[in-house]
């Protein structure tokens, strides 16, 4: 849900069914006179400070509190003020006004320096407004609080460094503040611990922490419930009105509200498992609530890291292998030691692109069983593992897949090039 205020700060979230985004409402300012099948194609930057390691608490899933405060340290509330101009294009409303308004958010600190600046992520959607006045419609206003000090005086500033509505996740830069240096040296604030999202199964705790605020500096708060989809699509407007999208997400039943968007959701062990963007606002449907899966959130946080810090790029360039995959087989496992119910897909090569980078290495039919990137192996047993991987790989990095052909295994490898990038 998103909501716009007319007095700084705050913003929340939407969702469609309708699935709402969980930014805040929009509230404006006063009026001022102004004349003036599915396809495939569904390490960061150096500052020269030393990167901090967050820290994973041990629960062994008893102690929420714990957990809780863990994800606390890494949360921060967001904060993007705009303005919007209006009228002055008809005779009956000859003279420009413009608006003021601020929208609240959330966010999770995923790097940390030792100078007090940091990589922050949030949703796309949290920084992004149609009505602002700003070229890119981003906010060039965008303050962040830690928790326990939502108070103007220990305001943050930040900037955009990219992101993308197809995948509603962006990236804040912090640079060398005082506030979050003091913070992370006393140890309230850290890094976020980011977990494994392809392990997470229904059932699991899940923790939402977010700024679910309509009015004022109310700050962070915590809910808790459980994983109800390890994975699934839901399809949304995107942000920046372009048209719909779709977005592989967590279904989660802890309660989500407006602000709650791209702030953190987090296992019993205090790990990032998702980024909180959407919820279902219906009187049909109660208690469901979407996140990213961590293992995006990162991937693509670390793709616009790469590609765009200190960069003339503003956007996610995803490495494509120009395939189509299909599922060809469907099972489900019942792990007797663990308890634990597993699904599997089998990954089939649909079609290969002419001109594209796996045409000399893939044919229709190939089934495909794991993918690697660098010294990074995913073993491919949902559908998703496949595309997921592709957002690591970087120009120039070799792609190796291991696949079944004819019933022969083999592996099979190429080299990303920057012609196989697309701006996603």
């Amino acid at each position: 849900m998103k909501s716009k205020h007319s007095q700084w700060p705050v913003r929340l979230a939407a969702l469609l069914l309708p699935v709402l985004f969980l930014t805040s409402c929009s509230l404006y300012g006063n009026l001022t006179s102004d004349t003036s099948a599915q396809s495939e194609e569904a390490s960061g930057a150096s500052t020269g400070n030393s990167v901090l390691n967050s820290v994973t608490i041990e629960t062994d899933g008893q102690d929420t509190a714990a957990a809780a405060a863990a994800g606390l340290r890494s949360a921060v509330s967001v904060y993007c003020s705009f303005t919007s101009t209006t009228g002055g294009n008809t005779p009956w409303d000859p003279v420009p006004g413009t608006q003021s308004f601020y929208t609240t958010g959330s966010g999770v600190l995923y790097r940390v320096e030792s100078d007090g600046s940091a990589f922050v992520i949030t949703n796309y959607h949290v920084v992004y407004d149609s009505d602002s006045d700003t070229d890119n419609h981003v906010s060039d206003q965008i303050y962040l609080y830690l928790y326990g000090m939502e108070d103007e005086a220990y305001a943050i500033p930040a900037t955009y460094v990219g992101g993308s509505a197809n995948y509603d996740i962006a990236v804040l830069r912090v640079e060398q503040s005082e506030v979050l240096k003091s913070a992370v040296d006393s140890g309230s604030a850290a890094a976020v611990t980011v977990g494994d999202s392809d392990v997470v199964l229904p059932g699991e705790t899940a923790i939402a922490i977010g700024n679910p605020s309509a009015t004022g500096l109310s700050g962070l708060s915590v809910t808790r419930g459980i994983v109800s989809v390890d994975s699934e699509y839901i399809t949304m407007t995107a942000a920046d009105d372009s048209g719909e999208v779709s977005f592989r997400v967590i279904r989660i039943d802890a309660p989500v509200n407006s602000g709650n968007s791209g702030g953190g959701l987090y296992n019993d062990a205090g790990e990032l498992i998702g980024i909180v963007n959407a919820k279902i606002n219906s009187v049909e449907l109660e208690s469901i609530g979407y996140a990213i899966p961590s293992n995006v959130a990162r991937a693509i946080a670390d793709n616009i890291i790469d590609y765009c810090y200190g960069a003339d790029c503003e956007t996610v360039m995803r490495g494509m292998l120009g395939i189509t995959v299909t599922t060809t087989g469907l099972s489900t496992a019942y792990d007797t030691e663990t308890g634990q119910l597993l699904r599997t897909e089998e990954v089939t090569v649909y079609e290969v692109t002419p001109g594209g980078l796996g045409e000399d290495i893939l044919q229709a039919g190939d089934v495909i069983c794991s993918i690697s990137v660098g010294d990074r192996t995913v073993e491919v047993t949902r559908q998703y593992h496949l595309t997921d991987a592709m957002l690591d790989v970087r120009v120039g990095d070799t792609v190796s897949l291991r696949i079944v052909r004819d019933g022969e295994e083999m592996t099979v490898s190429t080299v990303m090039t920057e012609e196989c990038l697309a701006a996603y």
